[in-house]
């Protein structure tokens, strides 16, 4: 089995460049840092690298194994000194799962203003419209929009559920006319999420808590809800969004209410984590920062997906 105390002085000595330099940062003599990357070369039975007196070179293996191991050596000495220091100021690795298109509705700056109030913080996002396995993909947190299923995960909420209504381009409703009843739709090239048959069911709530269920079909699909709304901008069909995407769009005449009367109840916004309990303070950091950010939005300028 291999010594772990030598696998991370050798990872030291490569990221300081030299066993000299390697010394005075940690505080060992030299030839207890050579002799201890030997130990590991003869375990290993391969050469790391290639020494001389003033600077090394890694071998090809060298190079291999020191890119699998500096990672895992980072994160044990980070949490070997925040137990040590008892501290509970924000550090480490958060990994965060979000729709691809994050960074359209979440600032930049605002992960910035986040990264500088917490300078021992690393965010790493895996950014995909593919609904993320929180433990398999070792995710600390997510952001989901949609219904939550009864996972064992925990979730808070970052924004209210609202409405979804149908929507269309002015542009679509002069060439096509616009639907009087739900069970128009029908007759209408509509936006929804792909499925296999190219038909998808929409369950409608009308005036007097009357409700409709209808199926419809389009030329176009997709797999977020910030593709419908494009697609809907351009004519080619209605899309039944969110209101908090489309207020900004109704109210600048790129988009119009169809059926006005009739809504969807919306899923809201979610952050979904594995457990409460322990929660590291870099994770409960920056869920608060998402919370604080999105729960002041009032309109989303792009879309929200299943992460």
């Amino acid at each position: 089995m291999l010594d772990l105390n030598d696998v991370a002085v050798f990872v030291q000595v490569v990221r300081f460049g030299s066993f000299a330099e390697a010394s005075r940062r940690l505080g060992v003599p030299p030839n207890t840092l050579s002799r201890r990357v030997q130990q590991l070369e003869t375990r290993l039975g391969t050469r790391l690298m290639q020494r001389s007196t003033r600077k090394l070179a890694l071998t090809s293996a060298g190079q291999a194994f020191h890119d699998r191991c500096a990672g895992a050596v980072d994160g044990l000495v980070d949490a070997g000194q925040e137990l040590m220091s008892g501290s509970q100021a924000p550090g480490g690795l958060v990994r965060v799962a979000a729709p691809a298109d994050f960074f359209d509705f979440f600032l930049m700056a605002w992960l910035a203003e986040f990264l500088a109030a917490h300078p021992r913080v690393r965010v790493d996002f895996v950014l995909s419209d593919a609904r993320a396995d929180l433990i398999a993909e070792r995710v600390d947190v997510a952001i989901r929009g949609g219904p939550l299923e009864d996972s064992g995960l925990f979730a808070r909420k970052v924004l209210d559920a609202g409405l979804d209504g149908l929507v269309a381009s002015p542009a679509y409703i002069a060439a096509r006319g616009a639907p009087g009843t739900p069970q128009d739709l029908a007759d209408h090239d509509c936006l929804g999420f792909g499925h296999a048959s190219g038909r998808v069911t929409w369950r409608l709530s009308g005036p007097g808590e009357t409700e409709a269920e209808v199926q419809v079909a389009g030329r176009f699909s997709g797999n977020t809800v910030q593709a419908l709304r494009k697609a809907a901008l351009a004519g080619l069909g209605i899309a039944l969004l969110p209101s908090t995407l489309t207020r900004r769009d109704l109210r600048a005449g790129l988009l119009v209410p169809v059926l006005p009367g009739h809504h969807r109840e919306g899923h809201g916004v979610n952050l979904v984590y594995p457990s409460r309990r322990h929660l590291p303070p870099a994770v409960s950091a920056f869920i608060d920062l998402v919370v604080d950010k999105l729960g002041a939005v009032e309109e989303l300028p792009a879309a929200y997906g299943p992460a």
